[in-house]
């Protein structure tokens, strides 16, 4: 299933239904009277959190959606029927987003969550709704009052309970790949990753969800690369483990690099738990690893964990300091359960 995090969609809700304007004309019957009925109240546009789902896929092909509006009223004081209200499902961490992109209208946290996205307009009154002792004929019924209608943003932010950030080629789908059950695409090119991956990681009988976002590079807060727009993923994240590449040319400034880019971004990334790695130590000399470590301890003002995503040397230990930081309380059933679905394909003929 390719993964889509960001749709634009347009949403109205349903039109009131109009009353009416009737009189009772029956035999036998000497004072019939107004018989108008109302019409009936419009759709709503609701959406709901569902199972099942951790991509906004169905908006790419659908993007507009419009609830029924009100049956108008009719004669013999018969009223219209509501409209149906229709429903956006959408999976756990989605916000909605007003068109100008800034303004949140609501952020969906928990499964089942519902939320009235925009309300359907009233039924109009019919003239039997204005009879009195004193307008025992009234000619004048109300229409019905429009919907409301406006265009949305759907942003996806995946709830899990640490994140991997890094330069691209730090090793970061190697260590998921290593640590859980998800196979991510793994080549010696940047960029491999481009889209967020999730993974259940099991340490010492604690499982937690660990998500891996796209490599940034200097820049990407302008748009440098694939940019900085799959960071939201790793906001919801209690703690982040930054993997630096110990084969690069200099471990600091690829560590204050990327602590740029999180500083630059609003969502608060550079205030949260930050573990520090350094990676790929399989790969380089004893000494050299030495320099590298020492560069990274004087940029990050901290020891980093020395790990090799590719032997597994030092990764139980890495596993161990994020549970720490993540406590006991449990991963969430949405967030494991995303992890692990398996990708979607056409069933074969």
């Amino acid at each position: 299933m390719k993964f889509l995090d960001e749709a634009k969609v347009y949403i109205r809700s349903g039109d009131g239904g109009n009353g009416c304007v009737a009189f009772r004309r029956e035999k036998y019957i000497e004072f019939g009277g107004p018989s108008g009925g109302n019409g009936g109240r419009g759709g709503d546009v609701i959406v709901e959190v569902v199972d099942g789902l951790n991509t906004l896929i169905d908006y790419r092909y659908q993007q507009h959606f419009k609830a029924p509006k009100g049956v108008n009223g009719m004669g013999k004081d018969r009223h219209g029927a509501n409209g149906e209200s229709i429903t956006l499902k959408v999976p756990v961490g989605t916000q909605i987003i007003d068109e100008d992109k800034e303004t949140l209208i609501h952020d969906f946290t928990k499964l089942g969550e519902k939320f009235v996205l925009a309300e359907g307009g009233n039924g109009g009154f019919g003239n039997a709704h204005f009879k009195s002792s004193t307008n025992r004929a009234p000619r004048n019924a109300n229409p019905g009052q429009p919907g409301q209608e406006r265009w949305i943003w759907l942003r996806l932010k995946l709830i899990a309970d640490a994140g991997l950030v890094g330069l691209p080629n730090a090793g970061k789908s190697t260590f998921l790949s290593k640590v859980s059950a998800a196979r991510p695409k793994i080549a010696d090119y940047p960029f491999t990753t481009l889209h967020p991956q999730l993974g259940v990681v099991n340490s010492d009988g604690r499982e937690f969800v660990l998500a891996d976002i796209p490599g940034l590079i200097e820049g990407a807060h302008e748009g440098a690369g694939l940019g900085d727009r799959f960071l939201g993923h790793v906001e919801r994240c209690r703690v982040l483990l930054h993997l630096i590449d110990a084969t690069c040319e200099h471990a600091g400034k690829a560590y204050k690099t990327v602590r740029g880019e999180l500083e630059a971004y609003a969502g608060h990334l550079s205030d949260k738990i930050e573990i520090v790695a350094l990676n790929k130590i399989d790969a380089v000399e004893p000494d050299e690893l030495k320099k590298q470590k020492d560069r990274v301890k004087r940029a990050s003002k901290k020891t980093p964990l020395l790990i090799s995503g590719a032997t597994g040397e030092g990764v139980p230990e890495a596993l161990r300091a994020l549970v720490e930081v993540i406590g006991e309380a449990p991963v969430s059933d949405k967030a494991k359960s995303a992890a692990l679905a398996e990708p979607w394909a056409p069933m074969e003929s």
